[in-house]
């Protein structure tokens, strides 16, 4: 991958063959040459600034499954997970606790955006337009405010080693055809309504996300794929820190991910060469981050 370091060996597990590793995820397929499965296992590793570090946040790939399985449950809609199935083959024990056994989909080459907050990528793209993805948006918006109303902004999903590229709807339809494109903005939307909503009854505001889906290739049905709602794939804010107008902006927006490895870099790192290595008590106040927001989420459900 250009521009990217990777520091850990992906575990060889029985029955498996590994067959690529992102900046965070490993994937493997059945040795036994089914094609039908993919093993999607999260790794503990962690990245920023398009390095991979050390060392790596022990139990992070854990916390994001979970969080990714508690939100399938709860989304009305196909997801990839194959569990349960008669023919699956069987998930390694040593990473059962941070894998997922999936099915394995046609990807559809749009990655699906919501917006309920304008902030990140979105909000200097509207400083300088006006508008996200071909949106426009009211005039006078600050960094971090709410939107009245989700916005749908996709982007290209580039190939390997390259970055996404935001792109208007109209481009969407271009790549996917129009009652694909149109399927996958009405899906990310009404996904997005959802868990909003049911984070805010726990006090927690999603800000923004990213959903990937495919098509499953035996039904011809759309397929939510991928992790859904985690840490890593969405802006997560404190309902009672952003409501606190005394506080600084950065603690108002403090998300629950990584932005404590990203804050500590940018003080001790020039981003010249090879990253430092983190401290322990950055790798111990990272994964309480993580683990605070999956706790909050899930304490209060029903």
């Amino acid at each position: 991958m250009v521009g990217v370091t990777t520091h850990s060996t992906p575990p060889q597990l029985p029955a498996w063959r590994h067959v690529y590793s992102g900046k965070v995820r490993d994937l493997y397929v059945p040795e036994n040459g089914s094609e039908g499965y993919l093993l999607v296992v999260a790794s503990n590793r962690v990245s920023a600034f398009d390095h991979v570090l050390d060392p790596e946040i022990p139990g992070k790939g854990a916390v994001l499954t979970a969080l990714s399985r508690w939100w399938f449950e709860r989304i009305d809609l196909p997801n990839h997970l194959a569990d349960g199935a008669a023919d699956a083959p069987e998930v390694p024990a040593e990473v059962a606790d941070r894998a997922m056994l999936t099915r394995r989909l046609e990807m559809h080459p749009v990655e699906c955006v919501v917006r309920g907050a304008l902030t990140g990528s979105g909000f200097l793209e509207y400083q300088r337009t006006g508008a996200v993805c071909g949106i426009e948006l009211p005039a006078g918006l600050e960094d971090g405010d709410l939107l009245d109303t989700p916005i749908y902004t996709p982007a290209y999903k580039a190939p390997l080693g390259e970055h996404d590229e935001n792109i208007t709807f109209e481009r969407s339809v271009e790549l996917v055809g129009s009652e694909t494109a149109e399927a996958l903005r009405d899906a990310s939307l009404r996904i997005f309504t959802r868990a909003r909503d049911l984070a805010a009854e726990r006090g927690v505001i999603l800000a923004d996300t990213k959903f990937e889906f495919g098509t499953d290739p035996r039904t011809g049905e759309l397929v939510l794929a991928d992790e859904v709602l985690t840490s890593d794939s969405s802006r997560y804010w404190d309902a009672a820190a952003y409501g606190d107008e005394s506080l600084p902006r950065a603690q108002r927006l403090a998300s629950f991910d990584k932005q404590i490895v990203r804050d500590w870099l940018s003080a001790n790192w020039d981003k010249q060469g090879e990253p430092p290595v983190l401290p322990d008590e950055i790798v111990a106040r990272t994964y309480e981050r993580y683990a605070e927001l999956y706790d909050r989420l899930t304490a209060a459900a029903a």
